[in-house]
């Protein structure tokens, strides 16, 4: 008895028939993996020659180089490294760099009956310059028929579900490749791409985009959206800009004959684009420091012509649009400078409003909207204290707008280019002020301006001693003529032109008739034709 006892101790226990099939199968699955897992790394160049052989074949002006992929068997993902797309036409510097790219089964959306993929980017790099936009503006290939969308799929055959892009940047170089503009720290993640949750709403997706911009500035969008809807995606976003250096556009807004310094940007609003909507709100605007000139010259008279037709075409195109609203309810200007260069021969001068601060309200390209107003304090040439106030109505039969401007006590002497330029004279001392008010209704005006100078000298032994006798005869005829036109006992010389009748051009866009009324009654109320009365006198 002891002996079978003893036995019995010493036999292994048998293990049940259950658990030796659930041990086999771990085994086949460990081994199995493992098999998978080194495979993987046996089709990755086939793979990479075949994958890079098939999207150049499908891409129109553009070509791609992969020099590393590794496709995992196990979860079915690709990742590719070193990824670059090249413009064929200009290959220097590659338009997009992919350090490291990775596609991969958005599992959670097997259990919704989907199959879908989900790309992941990391600090991919976007490098532009002129020449190749230039080069993509010219090309007779629509971007449609570039072969993208074939691209991607021969990078990875599943719809893109989700996409999420880390640490991106975006870098813009001109023609001299210098001072690139760049937003850095590109983040974006955009879920439910394909619409497979809530598909019965207007903007089933959900994206997030944030950004450093030139450097300091912040630009954040977030909304939803419907990227499946024809023909062309659907957003619906809120946005907001900070601390935004504007002048790092110098280079660009150069081309359209702006010179600009300093500035920054900040702005809040949202926009809706979709098939049956299209909408831009800003709930403020402000620019903050910013000094800004406009320069005519003769070099480019005829692009400015070009430019202003285009411009007024574009304006024309999208007033009173019944499908397109764009509104800001608050544009705001403080402590910028504005002004406007004079570079043609034998006219040169600048004027200017310094210190400007401008409040513009309910500005829309749709007067249903309500009248924008605008209001504008500053120092004209530096000196001179300037308030204006700007009423702008419906334009139902043509432009309708009051303006009111008044300028106090600028330096004449801050003046002597524009004097110069237009009158043929200068002064030492003296004030100027203006008073104007202007009303456009109906394709009529009606109004008048009215400046002021005051203790004005025109001529002066010292300072013109070295110019022709002819010119100083003509700077005192000058000053004769002020100081019979003396306003005593102020020892102001004032003058009026009054403004009525029709508009030359009706069909004008509003801004510039405001600019033409105030140049055209400027000149002709300040600066009387005098030259033509010297040149006469010298002709004799």
């Amino acid at each position: 008895m002891a002996e079978q006892q003893e036995e019995k101790q010493s036999t292994p226990p048998r293990r049940h028939p259950a658990l030796k099939v659930f041990l086999w199968i771990i085994g086949i699955l460990f081994a199995l993996i493992v098999i998978l897992f080194i495979a993987s790394f046996f089709l990755d160049e086939p793979i990479r020659r075949n994958m890079e052989r098939r999207v150049n074949r499908d891409l129109k002006g553009y070509s791609v180089r992969i020099p590393g992929l590794h496709f995992q068997l196990i979860n079915l993902s690709l990742t590719l490294k070193g990824m670059t797309v090249i413009q064929q036409a200009y290959p220097n510097p590659p338009v997009v760099y992919f350090p490291r790219l990775k596609a991969s089964v958005h599992w959670r959306e097997i259990f919704s009956g989907r199959v879908v993929g989900e790309f992941r980017l990391d600090q991919p790099r976007v490098n532009i310059n002129l020449q190749q936009l230039q080069a993509e503006a010219r090309s007779k290939v629509p971007v449609k028929q570039r072969g993208w969308q074939k691209a991607v799929e021969d990078i990875y055959p599943l719809k893109i579900n989700t996409l999420t892009i880390n640490d991106g940047s975006v870098t813009y170089l001109d023609v001299d490749g210098k001072n690139p503009i760049s937003l850095t720290h590109v983040n974006l993640r955009a879920t439910n791409i394909r619409n497979i949750h809530l598909p019965d709403k207007v903007y089933p997706s959900s994206f997030r985009f944030d950004s450093t911009v030139f450097g300091t500035g912040r630009a954040a969008v977030e909304g939803r959206a419907n990227f499946l809807a024809e023909p062309v995606p659907g957003i619906k976003a809120g946005l907001r800009l900070e601390k935004v250096p504007i002048d790092r556009l110098k280079r660009i807004v150069a081309r359209a004959n702006l010179a600009i310094e300093g500035g920054i940007l900040e702005a809040a609003g949202d926009v809706e684009y979709a098939p049956a909507v299209k909408r831009a709100h800003l709930q403020k605007l402000s620019i903050k420091g910013m000094r800004l000139d406009y320069i005519h010259s003769a070099k480019t008279a005829a692009a400015e012509e070009r430019r202003a037709k285009a411009a007024k075409k574009a304006a024309k195109k999208v007033t009173n649009k019944q499908d397109l609203l764009l509104r800001v309810d608050e544009l705001a200007l403080t402590g910028c400078t504005l002004g406007m260069r004079n570079e043609m021969p034998g006219k040169r001068f600048r004027v200017f409003i310094a210190d400007t601060d401008i409040s513009l309200t309910n500005l829309s390209n749709n007067f249903t909207e309500g009248p924008a107003k605008a209001k504008l304090s500053g120092k004209f040439m530096g000196s001179g204290v300037t308030s204006a106030t700007a009423t702008f109505r419906p334009e139902k039969k043509g432009p309708d707008l009051d303006l009111y401007v008044k300028i106090s006590n600028t330096q004449l002497t801050s003046m002597n280019d524009l004097l110069r330029a237009y009158g043929n004279f200068d002064v030492s001392k003296g004030t100027f002020s203006l008073v104007t008010e202007l009303h456009v209704k109906n394709d009529a005006v009606r109004g008048y301006l009215k400046p002021f100078f005051k203790d004005m000298q025109v001529y002066d032994r010292r300072k013109d001693k070295d110019r022709s006798l002819f010119h100083q005869l003509y700077e005192m005829l000058v000053g004769g003529v002020a100081k019979l036109l003396e306003n005593k006992p102020r020892q102001a010389v004032a003058t009026k032109a009054d403004i009525s009748g029709p508009l030359e051009k009706p069909h004008t866009s509003t801004m510039q008739i405001v600019v033409q009324l105030i140049k055209n009654a400027f000149f002709r109320a300040i600066l009387p034709t005098f030259e033509r009365q010297v040149t006469s006198s010298q002709k004799r």
